[in-house]
């Protein structure tokens, strides 16, 4: 008897196509949803710099070379010129206050101090003469004064016995006024001599003052004339080091005003020290600075601001603030962490080269695959060591900091 053979709905050939098209639709789905579309790149992780985000004090500073330099130096220049006759002191010889340097010799100057003397001797003899005539006048006044007083004197007894005897009728009219007029006109004549002699004396006065002053001065101008030759011989205004720009010789000529030379303080040092000029507007005098030598930190402190400008730099000048390093010499060299702010507590990123491909917009960070993405973020300030991080990135992160020239657009870097 023949049996009715049914068929299976679920045959392996059907269900291997519904499991088929399952997975072709999942895939679709993954691709469309879950699935990462982003650009990657393979890289060798041991070519690239890697920096780690970290929490730590921030110090806005830039760092400068700076040349250590005298605190003081006092310039010689020549106040009267002339041609070298001794050369006492070399250049780079310690020196004394008031030890001679040079001796110059100058005949025209000699010459030219001694006619200028002859003259104010001359004025001088003058003013003397002037004040020997009018001591001359005024004892001829006195004189005069005392010839009058002695006249009154004796007419003054016989005016008053004749005034008497006139009055008893015992001398004519005549004899009385006669000796009467004799002694009117004595005493008008000293009347008009002592106003006179009063009125000279106040002139006498004022133009006696006026020769004194005079004297004086030509006196004065005399000891400074006297003082010009003096000059050809220089000596240290200070105690310090001798230097000159060049080997002076005797013979060599030495113009008045010309500077022949300088001397250094060698007690206290600071430092000249050339900033950019993009940083004009943020130093001031007060900032600090430091600097590492044989294994010991020092620290300077900017004392003076020289605001010009020369090829884009503008120079200050800094003095130590504490102990100053033993044995440094003018000219050398040091590299100083200029501070341009206080120090504050900041989420740091270490500098690289990125930056210059981002302009600190963006950069890799490392995932927990390994691998690094693209990811935006928001720098602050800088320092020669550290970004300041304001956003985008956390604590422990690790980011790659050395160049991205090689990366072009790709989102994702594979580490090899």
């Amino acid at each position: 008897m023949d049996r009715k053979i049914e068929k299976k709905t679920w045959t392996p050939k059907r269900i291997a196509a519904a499991l088929g098209g399952a997975i072709l639709i999942g895939g679709i789905i993954y691709q469309l949803g879950f699935a990462d579309h982003r650009s990657t790149m393979n890289v060798d992780k041991e070519r690239l710099s890697i920096g780690t985000v970290q929490m730590g004090e921030f110090t806005d500073y830039i760092l400068v070379s700076g040349q250590i330099e005298p605190a003081r130096t006092v310039y010689l220049d020549a106040i009267e010129g002339g041609v070298v006759n001794q050369v006492i002191r070399e250049s780079g010889a310690l020196v004394n206050r008031g030890d001679t340097i040079l001796i110059l010799t100058n005949s025209n100057l000699q010459l030219d101090v001694m006619q200028r003397e002859t003259m104010l001797y001359e004025q001088i003899n003058n003013l003397r003469q002037t004040r020997l005539l009018l001591d001359q006048n005024d004892l001829n006044q006195q004189g005069q004064l005392a010839e009058i007083d002695y006249q009154i004197s004796l007419l003054e007894p016989q005016y008053k016995r004749f005034k008497e005897l006139h009055e008893k009728k015992l001398v004519s009219d005549r004899e009385f006024e006669e000796v009467k007029e004799q002694y009117d006109y004595n005493l008008k004549r000293r009347k008009l001599t002592y106003a006179s002699y009063r009125n000279d004396s106040i002139a006498r006065s004022i133009q006696l003052n006026q020769l004194r002053m005079s004297e004086n001065r030509m006196q004065a101008s005399l000891t400074g004339v006297g003082n010009i030759l003096d000059n050809l011989v220089i000596t240290a205004p200070i105690a310090g080091q001798l230097a000159t720009p060049e080997q002076l010789e005797i013979g060599q000529a030495i113009n008045p005003g010309q500077r022949y030379g300088q001397i250094d303080v060698l007690d206290e040092f600071k430092v000249r020290v050339p900033v950019d000029e993009l940083y004009l507007p943020r130093i001031g005098p007060g900032l600090k600075g430091n600097f590492s030598l044989s294994g010991s930190e020092y620290e300077l402190e900017i004392t003076k601001i020289y605001p010009t400008i020369n090829n884009g730099r503008f120079e200050v000048d800094m003095e130590f603030t504490g102990e100053r390093p033993e044995g440094i010499r003018r000219g050398q060299s040091v590299r100083i962490r200029l501070q341009l702010g206080q120090s504050e507590q900041s989420l740091l990123l270490p500098t690289g080269g990125f930056f210059k491909d981002t302009g600190g917009n963006w950069v890799y960070v490392f995932n927990t695959s390994g691998n690094a993405e693209k990811r935006k973020i928001r720098l602050g300030r800088k320092n020669p060591e550290f970004y300041e991080v304001l956003d985008g990135l956390v604590e422990g992160e690790k980011v790659i900091i050395s160049g991205y020239e090689n990366f072009g657009e790709n989102e994702v870097l594979e580490m090899n």
